[in-house]
């Protein structure tokens, strides 16, 4: 459990939930994650790169606009539109981008998070269609690993018709976010709002609750992929090292929001942010241990193709976008 108050927790998990996406795209190709991808080099809606051996794909599923007003819990309305205009950004509205992983292993594939799937705003869903479009195929998925239980991290599993997107593949989640979320008492004290978040769980695993696998921090729980406890965000947030070869990648999850604000203010929460001063504990030691071992990251939520370095600035940090390539 975290340490703040249930009025507080509720607004929070109600809040996280509200972040669920929307339609998904119709199926542009065919094609296999065990073949070469159908389509050379990048595309709008997916980017790939190589961390060592491993072929990570970044798969776009569109954005949802947030105002910015009540965004950011501990920071002044002046302050913050002061950040979004040095970042060249709309001072009243922030378009939160989602972004998941698909990492190539031989003739493995693995997804680190799901994507909106067909459950929240029109401007995202286009996930499935930029999956295939980069060559896969849903049934070729072996592992799914999941961050933490918010809907747009989720909700493309399992459609809202209860269909199985990935019907052959292994899951595997945060042991400490599946006893939050699956705990009756838990559901019974939240509020009305955060029950959604709490029902939208067991819609989502209830069907495969004996199959699901769980995990701890620092467990690594497929070749090449270690878990690193991230809470704040969630209780059982999750955050993955990718390590092959000389290569090295930290899948930061939700460990920020979009980089302009939180990289450079890492000390600011969030209104998803569960608990706001263990986030900014988990958010400083995760970017400095970027930073200090030049480790590349990946964001959920940063803008596309969310990947870059870390670099320490003053009493805070910046994103060094990566150089991009027309090939892996």
């Amino acid at each position: 459990m975290n340490s703040i108050g249930a009025s507080r927790r509720d607004l929070m998990i109600g809040a996280g939930a509200l972040t669920a996406g929307a339609m998904l795209g119709a199926r542009l190709s065919t094609g296999s994650a065990h073949a070469q991808p159908a389509q050379a080099g990048q595309a709008p809606g997916f980017y790939r790169y190589k961390i060592g051996d491993l072929i990570v794909t970044a798969i776009n599923d569109g954005f949802a606009t947030r105002p910015i007003e009540g965004f950011i819990k501990n920071a002044e309305m002046a302050d913050v539109q002061k950040a979004m205009e040095a970042a060249f950004l709309p001072k009243d509205a922030l378009n939160i981008t989602f972004t998941t992983l698909a990492i190539q292993d031989g003739d493995k594939l693995t997804l680190i998070d799901t994507g909106n799937g067909d459950s929240g705003a029109p401007t995202t869903g286009t996930w499935m269609a930029n999956f295939e479009a980069a060559g896969f195929d849903p049934a070729d998925v072996s592992t799914v690993i999941f961050s933490h239980f918010h809907g747009d991290h989720i909700n493309g599993f399992r459609l809202k018709d209860g269909t199985a997107v990935f019907p052959n593949a292994q899951v595997l989640v945060p042991e400490a976010e599946w006893a939050f979320w699956m705990d009756d008492a838990n559901m019974s004290a939240a509020s009305e709002q955060a029950k959604g978040a709490f029902q939208n769980v067991r819609r989502v695993f209830g069907p495969i609750a004996d199959k699901v696998e769980r995990f701890g921090p620092e467990k690594e729980v497929v070749p090449g992929i270690t878990t690193i406890a991230a809470p704040g965000h969630t209780p059982g947030h999750t955050a993955f090292a990718l390590s092959s070869g000389e290569g090295a990648l930290m899948a930061m999850s939700d460990t920020t929001n979009h980089p302009a604000l939180f990289v450079r203010n890492p000390d600011w929460t969030a209104v998803f942010d569960m608990d706001g001063p263990l986030a900014i504990e988990t958010r400083r030691k995760l970017l400095d241990r970027a930073a200090e071992d030049r480790m590349q990251v990946a964001f959920y939520h940063a803008p596309f193709p969310a990947t870059g370095h870390i670099a320490k600035d003053g009493s805070g940090f910046q994103l060094v976008p990566v150089q991009w390539s027309a090939a892996p």
